[in-house]
């Protein structure tokens, strides 16, 4: 190939270019609350991940390359992280053609203990839920769910072109939402973004200039930039999956907790309440915490005993988790 063929930096003359993103989704818990790290700087028209782009000269893999862009955003050393998923479509980042390079982005899920001692400027802990406020069932069902979404989608299903397509349509809304008596699966979180993604009911979809405008009678949670809100909705569904198999739930509680701490963090991960004793006898026979002899300070009631979690676990069982009958209701 000749040199007039590339340009100065090595691309073939004509070809696109790709840029890599690293974005983060920091999740913590306080409060029964669950929350995510976000960045908003002055002037920006929603609050977006940690994130920055990938340099193949200064990083040695991606995950040191995220390590050292939150770092740099939040001053918050991650402990916790592993990949999510690739996204790479097209308008993304509303780029036109000649802007500059396609971005493709690798977004991780990370975990850290406690909120507090936040001291990077334009960061802050959001409620999760304020991103996705269909997803949270620990007290009731989620008024929103009937009185926007569920006319707004069978709308949606009725609009499919006739055929196995409108079949396939109202059957995905079915299941997403658990209409009809399916039932809620609290795992289906990107399942249930993307349809509404694809139906025009969140904000994204206009600004991606897939819509003319959001259709949702009613704002259906924050939006935030680019496509962050669907990298935070695929951490979610990941960290809801995972807490049945593995004990990352640790990784979100401090070094010593009551066994009633240690349920609530579940419960405010996983959006539904959970059944108190089979919660307790599954910790129990799953050898997931050990007593420490020493009890919580006093608030309310009598003191309760303080547990932590026992490591010894990793090579007893192939899956320790927190399979556990939770309380959805319709």
């Amino acid at each position: 190939m000749t040199a007039r063929a590339r340009n100065a930096t090595g691309t073939r003359a004509g070809a696109h270019v790709v840029s890599i993103g690293l974005s983060a989704a920091v999740v913590a818990v306080s409060d029964e609350t669950p929350r995510v790290l976000v960045v908003h700087h002055p002037g920006q028209i929603a609050d977006s991940l940690p994130f920055g782009p990938f340099d193949p000269l200064h990083h040695r893999t991606l995950e040191s390359g995220l390590r050292a862009w939150v770092g740099e955003q939040t001053y918050i050393d991650l402990g916790y992280v592993e990949q999510l998923y690739t996204f790479g479509d097209r308008g993304r980042h509303l780029l036109e053609p000649g802007e500059g390079a396609r971005v493709v982005s690798v977004g991780y899920l990370a975990l850290t203990r406690g909120t507090e001692n936040l001291r990077a400027p334009d960061t802050v802990w959001r409620n999760f839920y304020r991103f996705f406020p269909w997803e949270d069932w620990r007290e009731r069902k989620p008024p929103v769910i009937d009185t926007v979404i569920a006319p707004a989608l069978k709308a949606f299903a009725k609009a499919a072109p006739r055929g196995p397509a409108a079949d396939a349509r109202r059957d995905r809304v079915r299941v997403c939402f658990g209409f009809d008596g399916i039932g809620w699966d609290e795992e289906k979180v990107l399942e249930r973004y993307e349809l509404l993604y694809e139906a025009g009911l969140v904000e994204e979809a206009a600004r991606d200039g897939r819509i003319k405008a959001c259709t949702a009678s009613a704002p259906l949670g924050e939006s935030m930039m680019f496509d962050h809100r669907r990298i935070l909705a695929t951490a979610l569904a990941r960290l809801r999956g995972k807490l049945k198999y593995r004990p990352v739930v640790f990784e979100l509680m401090p070094p010593e907790f009551t066994l009633l701490e240690l349920q609530r963090t579940v419960e405010a991960i996983s959006g539904v309440r959970l059944h108190k004793q089979n919660f307790r006898r599954l910790v129990e026979d799953q050898g997931l915490v050990e007593g420490t002899g020493r009890t919580s300070a006093p608030t309310r009631g009598r003191p309760a005993e303080l547990f932590r979690f026992r490591r010894e676990v990793l090579r007893e069982r192939p899956a320790p988790g927190f399979r556990v009958g939770a309380r959805a209701r319709g």
